[in-house]
């Protein structure tokens, strides 16, 4: 029996499991939610669900092709969600609360249809692990370490271009004005939108693994280059022309600027990629 029949038979199994995760997850998912309209590190997480419901769209033929052949052993899995869920919620640990939703839906997949259909939905469904957001602790311990490499080249390039300059920590001095490279400069809150952007248009333009691979690991260094730019433009513009430099408008639209050059030097990238396939094939 194909997904598509099983589905036409048992439409009631994706009915009760919308329910049960209703019932369960709402106030967990209503808490997400609420993290990405209230921080913009994680704002991205509003697109990350549409994007796995195209990911599912687009391989639509493909999985309802697929035979379905339940797996016993995928109960363990979704009984390894629901510990998840216990466990983060007796240790209010919203990460691992979470992240039980998908863990249980994946178990539940192949629980009931089996390997096959599991493994063609499994894209949609682990790309959805890409709008939870990370845990504090781990954000924290990433976030100072890429200021200070950050503040640290930044003045670098400033010297090498004759600004008179002192860093302390992930403050520049300049003459006239003092600048701290923040959070948000730090490179961690681009990196975490383009690697959900890079993993999407990795899988939607290559064909080859590695091409995905080196498309979504080139994120990082990206994020961390133009918020060094960032930082870089930032303080030139504050020796000449001051604090208006630094704040407002100004900082806001830089940062817009940093993602947008970011996403093109990732098209660039693909771009170069395919390129490569072209010749290749030709």
């Amino acid at each position: 029996m194909t997904v598509s029949k099983w589905l036409e038979a048992n439409k009631w199994y994706v009915a009760a499991y919308i329910v049960v995760i209703g019932l369960v997850y709402h106030e967990i998912i209503a808490a997400m939610v609420a993290d990405w309209a209230r921080d913009d590190n994680y704002s991205h997480g509003f697109l990350v669900p549409l994007v796995s419901a195209y990911f599912l769209w687009a391989n639509r033929k493909n999985i309802l092709q697929a035979e379905v052949k339940p797996a016993g052993w995928g109960l363990w899995i979704v009984l390894l969600g629901v510990a998840q869920l216990v466990v983060g919620s007796l240790a209010t640990e919203y990460f691992t609360m979470r992240t039980s939703m998908i863990v249980v839906t994946g178990g539940a997949i192949m629980y009931i249809m089996g390997w096959e259909p599991y493994k063609r939905m499994q894209l949609p469904l682990l790309y959805l692990l890409l709008m939870v957001p990370i845990p504090v602790i781990i954000y924290d311990s990433m976030t100072m370490p890429l200021k200070l490499f950050v503040a640290k080249v930044s003045v670098k390039g400033l010297v090498a271009f004759g600004y008179p300059v002192l860093r302390e920590g992930n403050i520049i001095m300049l003459p006239n004005i003092t600048l701290e490279v923040a959070d948000a400069c730090s490179g961690l809150r681009s990196l975490m939108s383009l690697v959900a952007l890079s993993v999407a248009f990795a899988f939607l333009t290559q064909r080859g693994v590695w091409k995905k691979w080196v498309l979504i690991v080139s994120a990082l260094p990206v994020a961390v280059i133009t918020n060094i730019l960032r930082v870089f433009v930032t303080g030139v513009l504050a020796k000449h022309y001051g604090k208006v430099a630094a704040e407002g408008f100004f900082h806001e639209f830089a940062g817009f600027m940093v993602f947008f050059v970011a996403m093109v030097i990732m098209a660039l990238i693909g771009w170069a990629l395919k390129l490569g396939e072209k010749r290749h094939e030709s």
